[in-house]
């Protein structure tokens, strides 16, 4: 992985710029993204399957930031969306409509109807309700809608219950011992090309058994449907991969590449990755300033100015995300032992307890580390705080991805009724 963010005579960098000097131009809570971070995690996914690499689709879910779309794009990604609103930043951004596959249990007419004008490369179907959905859309416009159906291949991952989407009870994909009989279906619908298969188990797995176990599953299936005379022409295994947050070892790409290759050997289908996490989390850091280091008769709380509604994924999952210090302490500095927390009203706007850190004066700034997934897109206006602006650099190179949304901002589209306006 590129080293993004480093210390320099004691002071944190991204790439070429400091982040005191970030945090004094933008103000803080505020992400910072390293271009140059997932620039070299893409490469690294496409060299790891070299010479014949997969199309990589991006999952915008991730992070949706437009820059951080187009940084991708330009290096040949395409986009996995799961609404209407994540499809029109792909377009946006730039990329092909035919490098766009489209996921999710709840797609609404409206969106199917979009993305089959758009032309997109695919949809991802969840269920033998959405596929006549689809087929009859599609009849309606006078197209044919490119699909492949994602099958439940009942793994449980080794991750977070929250984020394991294979098992049987899971929302997510058709059963697959029910798949044959929906893939012998779809491929006779008309308004409908039957193109492949697609499964994604969870989110943010190191243990590569458990990939393994889903892709034979998967690749066991397509040699059925093979047999039965259902040509497919894509296997989209998902994403998932995982990215360190505090002392796990990386994720074993080439280890992951080979057993891919192995399993998919003789298949002649396209492959298509969905990773998004994997991608974008490590390039991006979320700097914040301490407002009060608090002592009580038992604990000690080192309070900062983004809480859950900057990152809410320790309240969410109860992850924990490294904290660096923007200054590190010398050698011979005291560390202490705090509880980091957030302003919000909330006892669930908790960072972690027991982070070791240096005494930390008012206004004294720390960057969450692998901060570049799954923050600033579940960010909200709880308690009607500033939300984090976004920045990305590149090398020496520094811009404004997303404006700082204040309170004034936040109230535009509210309105007071007349009669309550009249009752004053």
């Amino acid at each position: 992985m590129f080293e993004a963010f480093t210390y320099r005579d004691r002071e944190l960098f991204c790439e070429e710029v400091p982040l005191r000097t970030l945090a004094e131009r933008f103000g803080t809570p505020l992400y910072v993204y390293s271009a140059n971070a997932m620039r070299a995690r893409y490469r690294a996914l496409i060299d790891a399957f070299a010479p014949d690499p997969p199309l990589v689709c991006y999952a915008i879910k991730a992070n949706h930031n437009l820059a951080v779309i187009r940084t991708l794009a330009l290096l040949g990604a395409g986009a996995d969306v799961v609404s209407g609103g994540e499809l029109m930043r792909a377009r946006r951004a730039g990329v092909a409509a035919e490098k766009i596959v489209f996921a999710g249990v709840g797609k609404t007419e409206g969106e199917i109807r979009t993305a089959i004008l758009e032309g997109i490369l695919q949809f991802n179907v969840e269920s033998a309700g959405e596929l006549e959905r689809i087929a009859a859309i599609a009849r309606a416009l006078g197209r044919t809608a490119p699909i492949a159906l994602r099958v439940n291949p009942n793994v449980a991952a080794s991750t977070h219950d929250k984020i394991a989407t294979g098992r049987k009870d899971d929302k997510f994909g058709i059963p697959i011992e029910s798949a044959p009989a929906l893939f012998e279906h779809a491929a006779s619908l008309p308004g409908l090309s039957l193109e492949g298969l697609h499964l994604h188990i969870g989110s943010q797995i190191f243990d590569l058994d458990s990939f393994a176990r889903a892709y034979e599953r998967a690749v066991a299936l397509v040699r059925e449907l093979h047999a039965r005379g259902i040509r497919l022409r894509r296997l989209d295994l998902g994403g998932g991969l995982g990215v360190p947050y505090a002392d796990e070892a990386p994720f074993d790409l080439a280890g992951y590449a080979a057993r891919v290759r192995a399993l998919t050997r003789g298949l002649g289908l396209r492959l298509l990755l969905e990773p998004g996490r994997f991608l974008v989390a490590e390039a991006g850091v979320l700097l914040c300033s301490v407002i009060e280091l608090k002592q009580t008769p038992t604990r000690r709380f080192l309070i900062l100015d983004a809480g859950m509604n900057a990152l809410m994924r320790p309240a969410l999952y109860g992850a924990r995300h490294a904290l660096w210090p923007v200054r590190a302490p010398r050698a011979d500095e005291e560390l202490v032992s705090v509880d980091v927390v957030g302003p919000i009203c909330e006892s669930s706007d908790l960072f972690g307890r027991d982070y070791v850190l240096p005494r930390l004066a008012p206004g004294a700034l720390v960057a969450f580390r692998t901060a570049g997934a799954y923050g600033m897109v579940m960010a909200s206006d709880y308690n009607s705080r500033p939300s984090p602006a976004e920045v990305l650099v590149d090398g020496s190179a520094v811009a404004l991805v997303r404006a700082r949304r204040e309170p004034d901002a936040q109230m535009a589209g509210e309105h007071i009724p007349d009669w309550l306006v009249r009752h004053e």
